[in-house]
């Protein structure tokens, strides 16, 4: 069992910077590939982010590439969102997931609460 828990959200304004974090607690953390996802009311949730277990390769959706990064600290079981050049459209519920072993958005194991992010323009 793996339970995780997101911190960092709240409000910025267009052009500026937030840091998400998602702590995790269980076993055997640094065997999970890990993503962030992101969900605005009455749409569906849309895949953001991930990095492999291992920590060597990141996956980016095509709307933050190059605005967004993600990282992991595996001695902290934490997982990282860098968010700049913030847009209004990045406004959502931002999701930690996690995956055992190497990462695919076939099978998400487990989901943390979310955090809300606001972006004003």
């Amino acid at each position: 069992q793996v339970t995780l828990v997101e911190s960092g959200g709240g409000s910025a304004q267009a052009g500026g910077s937030l840091r998400l974090s998602c702590t995790a607690s269980g076993r055997a953390f640094s065997s999970y590939s890990m993503a962030w996802y992101r969900q605005v009311p009455g749409q569906e949730r849309e895949f953001v982010v991930a990095i492999d277990w291992r920590g060597e390769t990141a996956f980016y959706a095509a709307t933050v590439k190059g605005r967004f990064t993600i990282s992991r600290d595996t001695s902290k079981n934490t997982l990282y969102l860098q968010m700049n050049s913030l847009k209004s459209e990045d406004t959502a519920v931002y999701y930690c997931a996690a995956r055992w072993g190497d990462w695919s958005p076939d099978r998400i194991d487990y989901w943390g609460q979310g955090t809300q992010v606001t972006v004003s323009s």
